[in-house]
């Protein structure tokens, strides 16, 4: 018999009896895009078996990439084989078995100690040879190579993206994927409404359970048309994005998308989640005064309680040690805060003459204007130096990366914040004309606090104004904050007139309906300066300078 013979001959009857698995797999990563589907692997494997007249006793599917090992179904398969259930592997491809070193290994493996007779392919061709298993052994290589060769070019890809500014990643909530350019771009209609919340929180009035509500009522739904819920909305406003930055792979790089809202605004938000990180369980009563003040003698905090379910008292929490400190009634500790805040209080009336006073010196303010616009100019340029120094820096390793993307957030957040600062002063929008209204229109919502009988909103203003509270002997000190302490000590009325014990009080003062009234001459304008010889009575109005 001729020995070519003798070797087909042999080879068919390994054929016979040899059991086969059949493996297919696909996965929803973008190098298996081109790759064919479950169905047409399984119906070309399933024609190669029968044509080969090969026995197959089990069939394989898996939908979960190679990249990696690990994969459940390939070593449930592996391990049978391993047990001598079989001893050969259709499938459509090498790559579809393994695109790692570890699992290409272990089918080599196998073939060398002959737990796998047999391997057959529909694109490939192997024989169980020394030149054949080198053949696989580069086929295994190949598809390794082509996994990492595509992960190098993904990756320098995002680099090149988020280096133009371009975000690699779903757009959040208030943006939308323009698919045609590849780019981010404004939510016409969500936009608005994201900033709305921004607003609002960073005021201080609102949880997130209130975010929720009001975003429910405005109409802004997530990603997926549902109701926002609270555990969305701190990541909303925790997120750089909305003020023109974002992080990628712990880096911060600037966006080339319009910004929502300023870095300003987004801070303010900061502050206010910063202060309340530390959360407390809800109260049936809120005490508006709680929280701020402390004991004039022991230094603990000043608490509150209710007794008989309607009156309010106020004392100190004694967790400093001994303290011989009373109680004193809400009522009363809320008269002592108007009658404090009325120093700095400022009608209507004024603060009308103030705004117009104001929009004069708006007038004559394009000098200076283009001043700041220079020296923000300056600044930039500066800060672009610096960045290009730290990148020097980084390059031939003088610094480690952790320290570059430390000082590098520095700087693009400095550079936001001073970019924004000069686009508002191109727009015209004057940084102290601005803060100016605030202060103004703080001093003036004293009234309101007042006529509203509105305690939340009253301690909202004293601690915007003011700073140090002290209660002892049922008695509240404090300081006020600059500029409010200029606003008390240049009011037109001398302090005396605010003591209880004062003999001006009751003569001069009266009532707190004379003190907060628009016709009262107490506190009618605020004076820019004193008269140079001040003496008890009341001083008579001037211009604000």
């Amino acid at each position: 018999m001729d020995i070519s013979l003798d070797k087909f001959y042999i080879a068919d009857m390994i054929k016979m009896m040899t059991n086969y698995f059949i493996y297919a797999r696909k996965s929803t990563d973008e190098e298996d895009r081109q790759i064919l589907s479950i169905d047409s692997q399984l119906r070309e494997l399933r024609s190669l078996a029968e044509k080969e007249n090969l026995n197959v006793i089990k069939e394989f599917i898996e939908s979960k990439t190679a990249k990696e090992p690990g994969r459940e179904i390939f070593n449930e398969m592996l391990a049978l084989i391993e047990k001598g259930e079989a001893g050969g592997i259709l499938s459509w491809h090498p790559d579809r078995l393994a695109r790692n070193s570890i699992d290409g290994g272990r089918i080599i493996y196998l073939v060398d100690t002959g737990m796998i007779k047999d391997l057959k392919f529909s694109t490939f061709t192997f024989r169980n040879n020394a030149y054949g298993k080198f053949m696989l052994s580069i086929a295994f290589g190949q598809s390794k190579y082509y996994i990492d060769n595509l992960s190098e070019n993904v990756k320098r890809g995002m680099k090149e993206k988020v280096l133009r500014g371009e975000y690699p990643g779903w757009a959040p909530l208030g943006y939308l994927n323009d698919l045609g350019t590849h780019t981010i771009i404004l939510d016409e209609e969500k936009a608005p409404l994201v900033k709305k919340l921004f607003e609002l929180y960073s005021t201080g009035d609102y949880s997130y359970n209130d975010l929720c509500k009001v975003a429910t009522k405005i109409g802004l739904k997530g990603k997926k048309g549902k109701d926002l819920v609270k555990g969305t909305i701190p990541d909303i406003l925790s997120n750089t994005f909305y003020y023109g930055v974002f992080k990628f792979k712990g880096e911060l790089f600037e966006g080339a998308h319009v910004p929502l809202m300023s870095k300003q605004l987004f801070d303010e938000c900061q502050e206010v989640m910063k202060k309340r990180s530390n959360p407390t369980r809800k109260k049936k009563y809120t005490f508006p005064f709680r929280g701020y003040m402390k004991c004039g003698e022991c230094g603990a905090f000043i608490t509150a309680e209710k007794k008989k379910g309607r009156y309010v008292y106020y004392h100190c929490t004694k967790r400093k040690g001994k303290c011989s400190q009373g109680y004193i009634e809400q009522k009363e500790l809320a008269n002592q805060i108007l009658f404090s805040l009325s120093k700095i209080r400022i009608n209507d009336a004024t603060k009308d003459k103030i705004f117009d006073y104001y929009n004069d010196l708006l007038e004559r303010e394009e000098n200076s204007l283009e001043k700041q616009r220079t020296q923000k100019k300056e600044e930039l340029e500066k800060i672009k130096i610096m960045m290009s120094k730290l990148l020097d820096s980084y390059l031939p390793g003088i610094i480690t990366e952790e320290e570059y993307k430390e000082k590098k957030q520095e700087f693009i957040e400095r550079k936001v914040g001073l970019e924004q600062k000069l686009e508002r002063i191109e727009d015209g929008q004057c940084g102290w004309f601005e803060l100016s209204k605030k202060i103004i229109n703080t001093c003036n919502s004293i009234s309101k606090a007042y006529k509203e009988k509105d305690n939340k909103e009253l301690s909202k203003i004293l601690q915007k104004t003011g700073s140090n509270f002290v209660l002892k002997n049922r008695q509240l000190t404090f300081s006020h904050r600059i500029p409010f302490d200029f606003i008390s000590l240049n009011n037109c009325i001398s302090n005396d007139y605010f003591k209880k014990e004062s003999p001006f009080f009751g003569r001069c003062v009266g009532s707190f309906e004379n003190l907060f009234s628009d016709n009262s001459k107490i506190c009618l304008d605020w004076l820019g300066c004193r008269d140079s010889n001040p003496d008890s009575r009341i001083q008579s109005p001037v211009p604000c300078h």
